[in-house]
């Protein structure tokens, strides 16, 4: 397997779409200079922090649109156990990969207490969030129905 590794105009465009305008025209006049050996070294430092910078901006993210979403606890399907429940596991797994969002269909968790309906919807919106980039919101039934009831007030 071999490494991509970023072209002079691939490290310019990141560091602009990083809204990095001053460190792009300096990029763009270390590399006009021609290939010194500090630019070898300067080349292996940015792409490095280009990575990090990339990897804590996406981390943040996550972590924002997790709190924004307010989901209660974070749970995932790692977590479910399928043998406690009768929870058809095949179904949570296509729904897990949100193609049903494509068809604007919906999603109803039916069930008792304790048969993890609020575990498998809050992992249901993990996945979103974090597999998907899809912007989710966690609402307890007890919240839609005050919510409602404001509305209809």
């Amino acid at each position: 397997m071999t490494e991509h590794r970023p072209t002079h105009r691939d490290i310019q465009a990141e560091l602009k779409s990083l809204r990095l305008s001053g460190m792009a025209m300096a990029w763009a006049d270390l590399v006009e200079q021609g290939g010194s050996a500090e630019l070898g070294a300067s080349r292996w430092l940015i792409e490095h922090l280009l990575q990090a910078k990339a990897v804590n901006r996406h981390m943040r993210s996550i972590a924002h649109q997790t709190k924004a979403a307010r989901i209660p606890v974070h749970r995932d399907l790692a977590g479910f156990n399928f043998e406690a429940s009768q929870v058809d596991r095949a179904l949570v797994h296509k729904l897990a990969d949100l193609s049903f969002m494509q068809d604007a269909q919906n999603v109803v968790l039916i069930g008792g207490p304790g048969t993890g309906k609020t575990h498998l919807a809050t992992a249901l919106g993990i996945s979103g969030l974090t597999q998907h980039g899809k912007k989710v919101r966690f609402y307890s039934t007890v919240d839609l129905v005050n919510a409602l009831e404001q509305e209809k007030a």
